[in-house]
């Protein structure tokens, strides 16, 4: 537990509330996702048109889309909020649990988290928030040895979104790796296995892997979105782990 780092304010941050507060998140997240899917699957042509139109009128008519090509962008549309949702749940997470290592830190450096500590603690957050996402990994592990497992992944989703926002989901050169590639490891959970949630059977997990190459378009099947959201929720329970057990060493839980 820290104090947050702005003079005059006793609010604490609690790490435990927090990933709890997160993977919380997460699961509306996956919900919301499970809800679409079903919606889009029971989704019919003749309701679609009843809806279209019940104003008896549209701004353009010409441009009306039958049921088929909505039913396309709805899926790109979808797929493509599913990456930058996933993406965006990543960085936040790894800013919020910096703050709290950059207080730990601060409050083990100077014995008490002084006025000066905090203001030390939040110079680092600063800078650790306007950093590249790759060299948010780094820091992490230069200024408190941890390591991201899922690092290479979280990367590729970034520039899976890059794909999707400046070229239509067309990988190019840019997103591509030294093996000429854009791979994301996605977790899974093992066959047979009694559902559960990851935060008790993390070690049970299996990871599968989906493989870009240049001029490719990022596609994923419905399951592999569901999967995308699990993938986000076991980075946030390995880096919270890891967290924990810095926060402990130094004497900051």
């Amino acid at each position: 537990m820290a104090n947050q780092p702005n003079p005059g304010q006793g609010r604490e941050i609690n790490l435990k509330t927090m990933a709890e507060q997160f993977i919380g998140g997460l699961q509306h997240h996956f919900d919301m996702l499970a809800f679409n899917l079903a919606s889009r699957e029971a989704a019919t042509e003749e309701a679609y048109e009843r809806h279209a139109q019940a104003p008896r009128i549209m701004p353009v008519a010409l441009a009306h889309r039958n049921f088929e090509q909505m039913q396309a962008h709805a899926r790109d549309l979808l797929f493509g909020q599913i990456v930058n949702d996933a993406l965006n749940l990543s960085v936040n997470c790894m800013h919020n649990v910096h703050l709290f290592l950059s207080l730990v830190k601060a409050r083990s450096e100077h014995g008490e988290l002084s006025e000066e500590a905090q203001k030390e603690a939040q110079k680092r957050q600063q800078e650790f928030l306007q950093a590249p996402l790759d060299q948010k990994f780094n820091r992490l592990e230069e200024g408190y040895g941890i390591m991201c497992e899922l690092e290479d992944t979280i990367v590729a989703l970034g520039f899976a979104m890059q794909a999707i926002v400046q070229h239509g989901g067309i990988i190019q050169k840019p997103q591509l790796d030294e093996q000429q590639e854009l791979k994301l490891e996605l977790k899974e959970m093992s066959e047979g296995e009694v559902p559960a949630d990851i935060w008790r059977q993390r070690d049970r997990l299996e990871t599968v892997v989906k493989v870009f190459r240049e001029g490719e378009k990022i596609t994923f099947s419905d399951l592999e979105l569901q999967k995308i959201i699990l993938t986000v929720t076991a980075f946030a329970h390995q880096l919270f782990t890891a967290v924990f057990k810095y926060a402990q060493e130094n004497q900051g839980a």
